[in-house]
């Protein structure tokens, strides 16, 4: 089954049904997914004016009446769903109007991409990381059976990853669809039809059709098992060859594939996936609690816990189903039928749906039915005959599947010459398709072939190299006196992206100037790799002290290191502030840069006057007269031979000495 919502890179497919208002309220908008059971499209809601994912399903499922009904309590269930991690499910409804399908369910638009993209482009992941994905999964799921639904069709397709950084950004799509289709046709006991992905399906599936929370377990263990070794844990020339594995062999641990996996994550592994159910996580639930402990364990940089690992590894050893001798007892191949015809009559069947979605598809969903006993009752001759059908058959399917072929031989890490030689030598014809960028194989060498080494190719077929062009870099520009704006174009124009931006002060670039970049400029790096910009933020802000009544000395060395010009020019008397010290600035508490000048009224001390030195033999008013006009006070005492006569015989200071003017000056008389 395909997922609901899909990662819309590509391009939109036209639809017929684009632009019809869909019950009067849903306006239809681009296809971005289309399955053997539905289309998916983008779609306006006109009454809340936001957009969704609408699915359709095809004519001949919407009319089926009890198919239509069950569909309807199911996709109602799954809207009362309500997680983080669940694609929600808005509405559901009919509309007559449309042709080849009427029955819809209305749900959240996810745009990005999934989780087969991550598989493809990051598999195999280190096992924290394979965990943290895989929690909001589980936890999905766990939700989804407390509320008694079963999702049934788990696998990267159907978990979606939001581009937007914020909320939620891994959900689970299809809830309620795959019950839904798989109650309908399922049964058990009577012969039918299960409907899922042969790479996904729990053993009892396939057996005998039943299913519980269990078989979700199942698909979980599986996936966790793909992101943490990057290949799927069954592989077959064919999906019934797929599905006979998953009843007659456990998963293998990932630890086979990825040597640094520790042992506790192997059994959990191979608890998830345990042949039979009654060994698996009862429910989602117990799975999510058992990826926490394992979380922890990973978290906390332990390599090796025999407790944990002994709690999570399957309690006994697991026992085949039933025994089955041969696959073809079990399953016979009939396709699907298209959308609006019926289903050819068949009793047991393994069949296949092949899908149409925006992206690379995906390999078939598949509907199984297990077969019943079939024995032969007929007489010696008809086993002769069936014998001879048989070795014929045997010997046809030996030539035209095995012996026409060869294998391809390893030749990554090679010339082009030395893997040309080597493939001749084994029949095969040699291509050279475009060359790719590698991390690990140097320039000049294989770096991949198709078919990949080992598969199996047509004796003197064609075999593609894949030349490697060494690792991916490219050198960051020179970005120095750009703007930001300029400087991130020219990280794109690299292949590069931006990262962050690193404030500076300099005194000599304007604020928003690009200084330079962490890589410098000039250095190789990834592609994608995130560079940062050293920006400017203007010349470097000084604050400017008070400094009156403080030295003018120090105020102009203190300064004058911090790159400012000092005007001391300005000097008046002063009577009040020492001589050198500051007695007024200008400016005072602002912010100045490097260069900017600062003026200081500088102290020269009081203002001294010459006492006059013939004060003596003087008459006490002329002598007041002088020194008032000189800016002195004057005071007037006897002195010690003080004989009346009015006449100055000494002073204090002594005249001719230097006194600060508007002192007192004292006059001794006689």
């Amino acid at each position: 089954m395909e997922a609901d919502t899909r990662a819309y890179a590509g391009a939109m497919v036209v639809d017929p049904l684009t632009g019809h208002l869909l019950d009067g309220r849903y306006r239809i908008g681009p296809r971005i997914a289309r399955g053997g059971m539905a289309s998916v499209y983008e779609a306006l809601d006109t009454r809340l004016d936001r957009t969704c994912a609408v699915k359709i399903m095809h004519h001949g499922l919407g009319d089926d009446a009890s198919f239509a009904d069950r569909f309807k309590r199911e996709a109602r269930a799954a809207a009362r769903l309500s997680h983080p991690h669940v694609v929600g499910v808005f509405d559901q409804g009919e509309d007559p109007t449309v042709e080849g399908g009427t029955v819809y369910l209305v749900m959240e638009l996810v745009r990005g991409h999934t989780l087969r993209d991550v598989i493809r482009d990051e598999a195999p992941m280190q096992p924290a990381k394979a965990v943290a994905m895989m929690e909001p999964i589980v936890s999905a799921l766990a939700a989804a059976h407390r509320s008694g639904l079963i999702h049934r069709d788990i696998k990267p397709e159907n978990v979606l990853i939001a581009d937007e950084p914020s909320g939620a950004r891994i959900k689970v799509a299809d809830f309620g669809l795959a019950k839904a289709i798989s109650a309908d046709t399922q049964h058990t006991a009577t012969g039918g039809v299960i409907i899922g992905t042969v790479s996904y399906l729990a053993p009892e599936l396939v057996v005998d059709g039943t299913s519980d929370a269990r078989a979700d377990v199942y698909a979980a263990g599986v996936v966790l098992y793909e992101l943490l070794t990057g290949t799927k844990p069954h592989a077959g020339e064919s999906p019934i060859a797929v599905a006979y594995k998953h009843v007659h062999e456990d998963v293998p641990p990932p630890s086979h594939l990825a040597p640094g996996v520790p042992a506790y994550v192997d059994a959990l592994v191979a608890r998830a996936t345990a042949r039979d159910r009654a060994q698996r996580p009862a429910d989602a639930g117990v799975l999510l609690h058992q990826l926490h402990r394992v979380s922890q364990a990973l978290a906390g940089g332990i390599w090796d816990d025999e407790e944990l690992t002994a709690d999570l590894a399957p309690p006994v050893t697991k026992r085949d189903p039933e025994p089955v001798t041969d696959e073809t007892d079990a399953f016979e191949i009939l396709p699907i039928a298209a959308p609006g015809e019926a289903p050819a009559a068949s009793a047991h069947r393994l069949s296949f749906e092949p899908q149409a979605v925006a992206g690379p598809p995906d390999e078939p969903s598949v509907a199984i039915v297990p077969a019943r006993s079939r024995r032969s009752r007929r007489g010696p001759v008809l086993l002769a005959v069936a014998l001879a059908i048989a070795l014929a058959a045997g010997i046809g399917a030996y030539w035209f599947g095995w012996a026409r072929y060869t294998a391809t031989p390893g030749v990554i890490g090679l010339t082009q010459q030395a893997a040309t030689a080597k493939l001749d030598h084994a029949g095969l014809d040699v291509k050279i398709g475009p060359p790719a960028y590698s991390e690990d194989v140097a320039k000049g060498l294989v770096v991949s072939t198709d078919p990949a080494a080992g598969s199996r190719v047509l004796d003197h077929g064609t075999v593609t190299l894949t030349m490697s062009m060494g690792k991916e870099r490219y050198a960051v520009p020179k970005m120095a006196r750009m703007t930001v704006d300029q400087a991130q174009d020219a990280l794109l124009a690299h292949h590069l992206t931006y990262g962050r931006s690193i404030l500076r002060y300099d005194d000599s670039a304007p604020k928003g100037m690009v200084l330079g970049s962490n890589p410098a400029a000039g250095r190789r790096e990834p592609r994608d790799f995130q560079v940062d910009l050293i920006v400017s933020r203007g010349p470097h802000p000084i604050h400017v002290r008070d400094w009156t009544g403080r030295s003018a000395d120090v105020a102009v060395r203190v300064m004058g290191a911090q790159g400012l010009n000092v005007d001391t020019s300005h000097q008046i008397y002063s009577d009040t502030v020492p001589e050198g010290h500051v007695i007024s600035q200008s400016p005072v508490g602002k912010i100045l840069h490097r260069g900017d000048t600062v003026s200081l009224t500088v102290s020269k001390g009081p203002e001294l006057v010459r006492i006059p030195g013939d004060l003596r033999a003087e008459g006490v008013q002329a002598a007041t007269d002088e020194l008032t006009a000189l800016g002195f006070k004057v005071k007037v005492v006897h002195s010690d031979i003080y004989l009346g006569l009015g006449y100055v015989a000494g002073s204090n200071p002594n005249p001719g000495s230097m006194a600060r003017k508007g002192s007192t000056v004292i006059l001794q008389i006689v």
